[in-house]
């Protein structure tokens, strides 16, 4: 990457965000340490899709700016589980690094019931970082 940097670009331009995304622990094991070696200014966590359980501990800090975690969307979409958002959001409090919860995903488990969520549904249920999903009898889509 720093082949294609311009002359001028030192620590990264002030108006300038690049972000790594990780969808799996395998990924977040093997882009992190050399993302976080980059010499960017702004720069971002993306755990979306998300996969499986990640452990970002070892990886949060002063230099992540924020973490956004998402399900998958569309017909094919692999599953999310709201126990590894949650547990995500954890570590981004303990490291005192901004959470936002992106999307829920087409296909979300939540406290062991399967939601096929329609993509009408999946932003307004990731609630923006406030990790809240309504109850099931009020949410809008339907347990399988």
């Amino acid at each position: 990457m720093q082949d294609c940097l311009p002359p001028d670009w030192g620590e990264g331009y002030e108006n300038v965000q690049i972000c790594c995304t990780v969808e799996n622990q395998r990924q977040a094991q093997l882009r992190l340490p050399v993302y976080q070696q980059l010499p960017i200014r702004h720069k971002s966590i993306i755990c979306s899709p998300l996969l499986s359980a990640i452990d970002l501990s070892p990886y949060l800090g002063s230099w992540v700016e924020e973490v956004t975690v998402g399900g998958e969307s569309g017909e094919q979409a692999r599953l999310c589980d709201y126990s590894w958002v949650l547990d995500i959001r954890r570590q981004c409090v303990q490291a005192q690094v901004p959470f936002y919860f992106m999307q829920t995903g087409a296909r979300f488990l939540k406290d062991g019931k399967l939601y096929h969520i329609p993509r009408k549904h999946q932003h307004s249920q990731g609630k923006g970082g406030s990790h809240r999903l309504l109850p099931a009898e009020q949410l809008p889509w339907q347990a399988f």
